[in-house]
C-alpha cells in the first residue's frame, strides 16, 4: 500500500477496533486483510470458524448468531467498538436487530449496501451518489434501499452514527463473472459456443476485491463520513463482449463463439438468472468515484479486468477439484443456442 488508505489506524497510540459482522466472504475477506494492514484491530462474528476462506493472522474471532439476539449479546459480552461493519444484513428487520444491539457500542456503523440499489435502468450516466435508489426488477436490491432507508432515518432521529457503502460488481480470483461461471468457460475451451445476454455491447464496471477494499479502509474510523452514502468502484466499464473475450483469452482461447440472447428469453427459461440480468447487469452500469476520492484522497482503483481474469482462470486451473461444469446449466445453454444462433442469409 503506498497511498494515503495505508495510514495507521489509532487513536491517541491506541489501535482502532472493528468488529466485522461475517468476514469472510469475498468482499470482507478482501477488507480483512487491508484493515489489519491499515493498523486496526480487527474482531469477526460469525456462526462457526469453519469458514472456507483463512483468517489473517492477529484477527479475533467470536462464536454467534447475528440473527440470534441472545446469542450475538453472548458472544460481544460488553465489548464496544469504534467501528462495527455488517456484511450480512439484506433486510430492514436485519439493520434494525443492529441498531438496537449496537447503539451505544460503536463509535460508527458501516452498512455494506449494493449498487444495484441505485435507479434500474439508470436515467443517465455516470451513476452518482445522488441517483435515486429504485430497483422494480430485483427484490434483493429493493431490500437493501429499504435498509438504507432505515439507516437514514435513524441517523436524522437519533444520530446513530451510520456510513453507508454500496459495492458494484466486485470480484476476487474465485468469482467468475459470466452467466453460468465455470461451465462457460469450460465451454469455451471446449469450442462451444457461449450465452452472452443483449448484444455484448452493454458497459460493466468490474471491480477487484484489493481496489474496493483499500477505499473501503479509508472510510473506518471517521466521524466526517457519517451520515454519508459511497459507492466504490473501478473507473473501467468494459461492454459484455469484450469481458467475455478476456476470460477466453486468460483461457487459452483465441476467438470465443459468442451467441447474442436477449435477457428477457434468459429470464424466461431460468427466473434465477433474470432476476440478476433484468435488476441489474442488462444495463450499462458507470460510476463516477468522485465522491470516495475526495474523502480517501490517493485512492484510485489499480488492477484492470484483463489482469483479474487472469488471476481467476489460473486459480481455477491450480486445483481441478474447482472446475466443476453444471450439466443443468450446459442443457440450458444448449436451448439458448439453438433458438439464438444466428442463422446463414
Amino acid at each position: 500500500m503506498t497511498d494515503t488508505v495505508a495510514r495507521t489506524a489509532d487513536l491517541g497510540g491506541v489501535p482502532l477496533t472493528a468488529l466485522f459482522l461475517g468476514g469472510t466472504g469475498t468482499i470482507s475477506t478482501a477488507c480483512t486483510r487491508a484493515a489489519v494492514e491499515a493498523g486496526f484491530e480487527v474482531v469477526h462474528l460469525n456462526r462457526s470458524q469453519t469458514d472456507k476462506r483463512p483468517v489473517p493472522e492477529g484477527v479475533t474471532s467470536l462464536t454467534g448468531d447475528v440473527r440470534d439476539r441472545a446469542s450475538l449479546e453472548a458472544a460481544l459480552g460488553d465489548r464496544t467498538f469504534d467501528v462495527v461493519v455488517d456484511f450480512i444484513a439484506f433486510t430492514p428487520e436485519h439493520v434494525q436487530a443492529d441498531i438496537d444491539v449496537f447503539s451505544g457500542r460503536a463509535r460508527q456503523y458501516v452498512f455494506i449496501s449494493s449498487a444495484s440499489a441505485y435507479q434500474t435502468p439508470p436515467s443517465r450516466l455516470p451513476v452518482t451518489e445522488s441517483t435515486p435508489l429504485r430497483n422494480p426488477f430485483w427484490e434483493y436490491s429493493r431490500q437493501k434501499a429499504a435498509c438504507e432507508d432505515l439507516l437514514v432515518a435513524a441517523y436524522r432521529r437519533d444520530g446513530f452514527p451510520v456510513t453507508i457503502v454500496r459495492p458494484s460488481h466486485t470480484y476476487d480470483e474465485t468469482s467468475i463473472p459470466l452467466l453460468g461461471g465455470w461451465t462457460t468457460i469450460d465451454r469455451m475451451r471446449r469450442g462451444l459456443e457461449v450465452v452472452v445476454h443483449g448484444d455484448g455491447s452493454s458497459l460493466w464496471t468490474l471491480t477487484h476485491v484489493d481496489d474496493f477494499a483499500r477505499a473501503f479502509t479509508g472510510l473506518l474510523g471517521r466521524t466526517d463520513v457519517l451520515g454519508e452514502a459511497f459507492h466504490i468502484t473501478s473507473d473501467e466499464a468494459p461492454a459484455w463482449d469484450a469481458v467475455y473475450r478476456a476470460l477466453a483469452r486468460a483461457a487459452g482461447v483465441g476467438d470465443p463463439r459468442l451467441v447474442h440472447v436477449p435477457s428477457d428469453a434468459i429470464a424466461a427459461l431460468d427466473p434465477a438468472w433474470g432476476a440478476s440480468l433484468l435488476g441489474d447487469k442488462t444495463h450499462s452500469m458507470v460510476f463516477d468515484n468522485s465522491k470516495v476520492k475526495a474523502a480517501v484522497p490517493g485512492w484510485r482503483a489499480r488492477i484492470p479486468f484483463e489482469h483479474g481474469a487472469r488471476q481467476i482462470v489460473a486459480w481455477y486451473d491450480a486445483d481441478e477439484g474447482r472446475r466443476l461444469v453444471d450439466g443443468e446449466t450446459d442443457r440450458k445453454f444448449d436451448l439458448l443456442v439453438d433458438a439464438y444462433r444466428p442463422r446463414p442469409l
